[in-house]
């Protein structure tokens, strides 16, 4: 072969090298972004402490990354540089749609499902109205004026839209679903306690509480109101890795990340995955199966837009 053919082969050997995604290579190094839940100034300390826990186990380089946004987690994933994330469970789904990201295990957490406080990977939504409430179900709020937590929340505002859609009380014909074609008005109220007010105050009809949020809120809510509706099960948090990352390593992280179910690490975990953490659990995208037909209905995509 003449030497020309040869450097050209060399160079086209190089490029195609350097343009495959770190998630194809070996062990030497993971990188697992972490999808931001307080500032990565806080988190960076406790950072350290689980780095070396999982360079212990895999017996390679990791590096914990915190970027600043949901899609910055997803864009790492989906250009190979991360091969492993922690994330919630509807930015997941866009992960596995846009990345091929797979779900490895499932956050199970502390979590309170109708009276019963309980630990599962997944938990239900209500809709809620005041005890001296005429309405008695969906089909009577028509025109009403609703309150949501927010329109970033799985459970407080995609799977309570999922539900109307269900109900054909709200038509996603084209786009995404909107509430403003059932409500006469609806709010975003930015949290499921000031929904809460809103309601208690009079100055909305209608709200949603989630079996996630704090026990003496959900409690406080329940004893106060009337449940009109339900929806779910809305899954937990995940690990998702990338869909190149070798098997062995693969298989080797799992096995790593729960040993952190122990009572001992549950309050460093708490910081990463969610304040109700309690165990990881061996999962696939399966998991993810109930919150991939809520987002089919609505014709939701995430998106990191603020509450108007």
């Amino acid at each position: 072969m003449c030497r020309s053919k040869k450097k050209v082969l060399l160079l086209i050997l190089i490029f195609y090298v350097l343009a495959m995604p770190a998630a194809v290579f070996g062990a030497d190094k993971l990188v697992i972004a972490i999808q931001p839940t307080s500032t990565p100034e806080q988190l960076n300390a406790q950072a350290k402490e689980l780095e070396s826990f999982l360079e212990q186990r895999l017996k390679a380089d990791v590096e914990v990354l915190f970027p600043t946004s949901y899609a910055g987690v997803i864009e790492a994933l989906r250009f190979g540089h991360a091969q492993a994330a922690f994330m919630g469970s509807w930015p997941a789904v866009m992960a596995k749609q846009r990345a091929g990201a797979q779900v490895l295990l499932a956050e199970v957490r502390d979590v309170i499902i109708g009276a019963e406080k309980t630990e599962k990977p997944y938990y239900f939504s209500y809709w809620v109205v005041t005890k001296d409430s005429p309405f008695r179900t969906l089909t009577d709020l028509k025109g009403k004026r609703a309150a949501f937590p927010s329109p970033l929340s799985s459970s407080g505002y995609l799977a309570p839209l999922s539900k109307l859609v269900n109900d054909d009380l709200v038509s996603r014909a084209a786009g995404e679903a909107d509430p403003k074609t059932y409500f006469g008005e609806v709010v975003f109220a930015g949290g499921y306690a000031q929904a809460w007010e809103a309601l208690k105050a009079g100055q909305v009809d209608v709200s949603v509480i989630a079996g996630d949020v704090p026990e003496k809120l959900y409690r406080e809510v329940l004893a106060n109101t009337k449940v009109i509706a339900q929806q779910g099960p809305i899954p937990s948090h995940v690990v998702v890795v990338h869909k190149d990352l070798d098997p062995v390593v693969k298989e080797t992280l799992k096995n790593a990340l729960l040993e952190l179910n122990g009572p001992s690490y549950r309050e460093l975990m708490r910081k990463f995955v969610s304040g109700i953490f309690v165990r990881f659990e061996p999962a696939d995208t399966a998991h993810l199966r109930s919150l991939e037909r809520m987002l089919e209905q609505t014709g939701f995509e995430f998106k990191e837009k603020s509450a108007k």
